[in-house]
């Protein structure tokens, strides 16, 4: 590739249209495999929501979509559609949803939807004075919390309580003030964040102290979602696999190092359904890790032990802000055919099934980790990926893929070996 000399100072780049903001860009980089036509196609989705979905667009980038079967949640069949580019995702959640129907599938509970705007105070002068000040004027908060979106008050939601916290953060104290909202089916950024506003001027009047920051907190644990289920001894390989499980989880537990990996199998359920549906998978996963710390020390996300019958037993709870109304959600053509297949009503089923989705992730990786290990059934589903990007055609990937699942080395070059292999014999 040639390298450019072009300025990346584009004036007014977001009132071009389409096919000029490609040019620009083929004109900065100069020589290059860059192709304008790849960018030109949009897929399902027309490019105007794409562009008014994100400044300067220029494209999409599709992401698989997969259907997770065998799931029952809280006595319902469901379907799940699922948005990654890790091959063995669906695939184990399947599994696991297939090797607990027995027992009647996965159990869920949710919190209200509460969530949390906060309001950093500075330059206190007496700090818990000024606590005292703003818990007076609590029904003049309300008032003006709710004056902000009246919509929301008459579907039941709006401002639903007070909190203010005092910290020394070693410089000075602050007066954080949080206001719990109820924002019903919406994930409710929008609506938290402009109420912090609207009350910081007179916050600001009432304690004479400066509002610097106000935003929604991420950390979501007043909006939480659970699930649980059981999976029958016989039915993951006996009581040897049934014990390795739990001390991996007991590992989790202890260790940050292994929880990080652990959390983020979870997640690899999770932000799959977050993302088929259109809403914030950065908020989700920052919510789900920062609660992961509730104690202290970074933890497992789910628990794991064994019932009467010596049964395995998992659960799993951690902050599920997620809507049904707003943002990515209402506006994206496929998350809306994502929610279709979802056959659901309100975003507490989403968080409900979502919650779902992700103990049964846990359960499948923990299951491969002490058994097969994680790398046979994922490098199974990721040589068919490995074929590809050696060339295999439509009608070759199947015979490719299955001979380097049988090799055991699924790597490029042994794909390419494979592949001309083929090619002499047909040739």
């Amino acid at each position: 590739m040639q390298e450019s000399t072009s300025s990346s100072r584009i004036s007014s780049f977001y009132k071009l249209e389409h096919q000029q903001r490609l040019e620009k860009i083929a004109e900065f980089l100069g020589e290059s495999n860059f192709s304008q036509d790849h960018f030109l196609n949009t897929g399902n989705t027309e490019f105007q929501t794409v562009d008014n979905m994100i400044e300067n667009a220029i494209g999409t980038m599709n992401i698989p979509i997969g259907v997770a079967t065998n799931m029952i949640i809280d006595g319902k069949d469901r379907l799940i559609p699922m948005a990654t580019e890790e091959s063995s995702v669906v695939a184990a959640v399947c599994n696991a949803a297939r090797q607990c129907r027995a027992t009647g599938g996965f159990y869920t509970h949710t919190s209200e939807h509460i969530m949390i705007g906060q309001i950093q105070l500075i330059d206190v002068i007496n700090p818990m004075i000024t606590k005292q000040v703003i818990l007076e004027n609590e029904h003049d908060i309300k008032a003006i919390c709710n004056d902000v979106d009246p919509l929301l008050v008459k579907l039941g939601g709006g401002f639903k309580g007070l909190e203010v916290r005092v910290l020394d953060d070693g410089h000075e104290y602050n007066i954080i003030v949080h206001i719990l909202v109820d924002t019903c089916d919406a994930m409710g950024a929008n609506a938290v964040n402009s109420m912090v506003e609207a009350l910081s001027p007179a916050l600001e009047g009432w304690t004479s102290a400066k509002a610097n920051m106000r935003i929604l907190s991420n950390l979501a644990d007043k909006r939480l979602s659970m699930a649980r289920a059981t999976w029958p001894t016989d039915e993951i390989g006996g009581e040897a696999v049934r014990d390795a499980m739990l001390s991996a989880f007991r590992f989790a537990d202890t260790d940050p190092y292994r929880a990080a990996t652990h959390n983020k199998g979870i997640m690899n359920g999770i932000s799959a359904v977050i993302l088929a549906t259109g809403n914030d998978t950065r908020a989700i996963e920052a919510g789900a890790h920062a609660y992961a710390c509730k104690t202290g020390q970074y933890r497992s996300l789910s628990s794991w032990g064994v019932d009467k019958d010596g049964n395995l037993c998992g659960s799993l709870e951690l902050p599920m802000a997620v809507g049904l109304i707003g943002g990515a959600t209402k506006v994206h053509p496929t998350a809306q055919q994502n929610l279709e297949i979802l056959n659901i009503d309100s975003a507490d089923e989403l968080a409900r099934i979502t919650c779902a989705v992700g103990l049964a992730q846990n359960f499948a990786a923990m299951k491969a980790l002490v058994t097969t290990g994680i790398q046979k059934g994922h490098m199974s589903l990721h040589a068919k990926n490995i074929a590809v990007m050696a060339g295999a055609k439509a009608h070759e990937v199947d015979k490719v893929t299955e001979l380097l699942v049988q090799s055991g080395k699924v790597r490029i070059d042994v794909a390419q070996e494979i592949l001309a292999t083929l090619r002499h014999k047909s040739g």
